[in-house]
């Protein structure tokens, strides 16, 4: 008896000009260590988030369990598997979405083979594909090359350490890179410790996705966090 299974459904992240043209989408990122850590406040959340984000500290703590049991409770939401992919392109991309992603992670520092290796796996499950930036590693000309080989979302981000260096500010260069990338034809997403207090900064840029963590996740109440995020988006984006 053959023992393969469907691969599971991607709920995709729309990329259709329609969509990127109206307001960001909003991602709740969990960086926790365990799942009963990360499923408290996502359940609360979950109503009032588009995205969910199995975020690195996670996936590294539960491994791809953490994607498994997230798609089997939200087999509705888009899942990103935030497994920063450096090399085994193949190999890692397939253990994400054979788990359940929608979409998988690479961090700019990736060989262009690493990337279409990615790309191609995710071409396979109908996922897709993001590529992390950070500030050491942009190159509008490598930026175009991910942008040919089928790489459809990359992160401008405000880092952990940029933050903890107590550095709370988006530069002009962060919006025009939003600008850049976006222009590349690129879904933009914007991460960093976001807040209802960073978003006018980038009121009218095509953002397409904001990612909320710690603001929602540490909330007391994360259900009305992600409402009031979503309100601020709304606002601003209006």
């Amino acid at each position: 008896m053959s023992t393969n299974t469907a691969a599971p459904a991607r709920q995709q992240i729309p990329l259709d000009e329609a969509t990127l043209q109206t307001r960001p989408r909003l991602q709740i990122a969990l960086d926790k260590a365990d799942l009963p850590s990360a499923l408290g406040p996502l359940q609360q959340a979950a109503p009032a988030v588009d995205i969910i984000e199995c975020g690195t500290i996670l996936v590294l703590g539960e491994g791809m369990r953490a994607v498994r049991e997230i798609r089997a409770l939200f087999p509705d939401k888009p899942i990103l598997a935030d497994v920063r992919i450096a090399e085994a392109g193949s190999i890692i991309a397939r253990m994400a979405f054979e788990a359940g992603a929608s979409l998988v992670s690479v961090v700019a520092g990736a060989s262009m083979t690493t990337v279409t290796q990615v790309v191609a796996v995710a071409e396979e499950f109908g996922g897709q594909v993001q590529v992390e930036l950070a500030d050491e590693w942009y190159d509008p000309d490598k930026a175009r090359q991910w942008r040919d080989l089928g790489v459809q979302h990359v992160i401008v981000k405000r880092s952990r350490d940029r933050e903890a260096a107590g550095d709370l500010s988006w530069k002009p260069s962060d919006v025009a890179r939003v600008d850049e990338l976006a222009a590349m034809g690129f879904t933009v997403t914007v991460t960093g410790g976001m807040s209802a207090q960073d978003l006018p900064t980038f009121a009218g840029h095509p953002v397409g996705i904001i990612i909320a963590g710690r603001s929602v996740v540490s909330a007391d109440s994360p259900l009305q966090a992600a409402q009031e995020l979503q309100a601020a988006i709304a606002e601003v984006w209006s």
